[in-house]
C-alpha cells in the first residue's frame, strides 16, 4: 500500500532531517547551515576555506552535534564522495543545497574578453558540480523525497556589462534545475533554483573591488524565504525559480 501525503509529512518530521550544503563557511552558505541547524537538521557541511569551515562549524555545534564537515572543492569526485559517503551513515538527504560557486575574474573582464580557463572554471563549480552532486546524491534524496536548491542570481537573466561569464553559468543552472525538476519528479525529488538578491558577502565585494557594498544587506534578510520554501512539499516547489528578497518570491513561468 503507497504512503499518503500526511503519512510522508509525518515520516519527514518524526525522522532527523539531512542537509548537505555547499560553500557554507561564510555568507549565505553559513547562514543558512545555521538555519538548518537550529530546525534540527543533520548536516553536512563543505567549503574550499578549511579554517573558515571548521570555525563554521563550531558554530553550528552550538545547535546539533550532527554536523560533518568537510574542507574541498566540489570540483572534485573524490570530495564529492566523501560528502555522499558523510550523508550516508543518517541514510538520507532531505535538502541538497548546491551554493559554492565561482565568480571568476575580479575586476569582472567584459565577456569578449573573457579568457577560456576561467569560463571553465566558473562552468566546472557552477553548472557541472551541481549536477554531479544531484547525480551522486539521487539515492539519498529519494530515499527522503527531498529537495535540491540551486543558487542563482539576476545575473543570469540581466545581461549585465562585466557579468556575461558568471551570468552564462546561472543561466546554465537555471535550465539545468527546471529540466531536472521534469526528470526527477516520478522519483519524489523536488528541484529549484533560488536568486537571493545583491547581499553583502565576499563574492560581491569582489565582484565590486575597491567600492563600499556596505548599503547591500547581509543574508540573514533572505530567512523568511527560505523558512517559507523549506516548509513546503518540494513536489509543491519544483521547477519554480524563486527571488529570495522579492515583494512576490516566486518568477511566473
Amino acid at each position: 500500500m503507497g504512503s499518503s501525503d500526511s503519512d510522508r509529512g509525518a515520516f519527514r518530521t518524526a525522522v532527523p532531517r539531512v542537509a548537505l550544503i555547499t560553500g557554507a563557511s561564510r555568507g549565505l552558505g553559513r547562514v543558512l547551515a545555521g538555519f538548518l541547524a537550529r530546525q534540527g537538521y543533520r548536516l553536512v557541511v563543505t567549503s574550499r576555506g578549511e579554517a573558515e569551515l571548521y570555525a563554521a562549524t563550531g558554530d553550528l555545534r552550538l545547535y546539533t552535534p550532527d554536523v560533518e564537515s568537510i574542507a574541498g572543492d566540489v570540483t572534485d569526485g573524490a570530495h564529492r564522495t566523501r560528502l555522499i559517503g558523510a550523508a550516508e551513515k543518517w541514510g538520507r538527504i532531505d535538502v541538497l543545497i548546491n551554493n559554492a560557486s565561482e565568480l571568476g575574474e575580479s575586476p569582472l573582464p567584459a565577456l569578449i574578453q573573457a579568457k577560456r580557463q576561467d569560463l571553465l572554471r566558473v562552468y566546472d563549480v557552477n553548472v557541472l558540480a551541481p549536477l554531479a552532486l544531484v547525480r551522486e546524491a539521487l539515492p539519498l534524496l529519494a530515499r527522503a523525497r527531498g529537495l535540491v536548491v540551486n543558487i542563482t542570481s539576476d545575473a543570469a537573466v540581466g545581461g549585465y556589462p562585466g557579468w556575461g561569464v558568471y551570468g552564462a553559468s546561472k543561466a546554465a543552472l537555471d535550465l539545468v534545475s527546471k529540466t531536472l525538476a521534469g526528470e526527477l519528479k516520478d522519483q519524489g525529488i523536488g528541484v529549484v533554483s533560488v536568486d537571493p538578491g545583491d547581499l553583502r558577502t565576499k563574492m560581491h565585494q569582489d565582484a565590486f573591488p575597491g567600492q563600499d557594498i556596505s548599503d547591500r544587506p547581509l543574508p540573514d534578510v533572505t530567512l523568511p524565504f527560505w523558512a517559507w520554501l523549506l516548509s513546503q512539499s518540494p513536489l509543491a516547489v519544483s521547477g519554480g525559480r524563486y527571488q529570495a528578497q522579492a515583494a512576490v518570491w516566486e518568477v511566473p513561468a
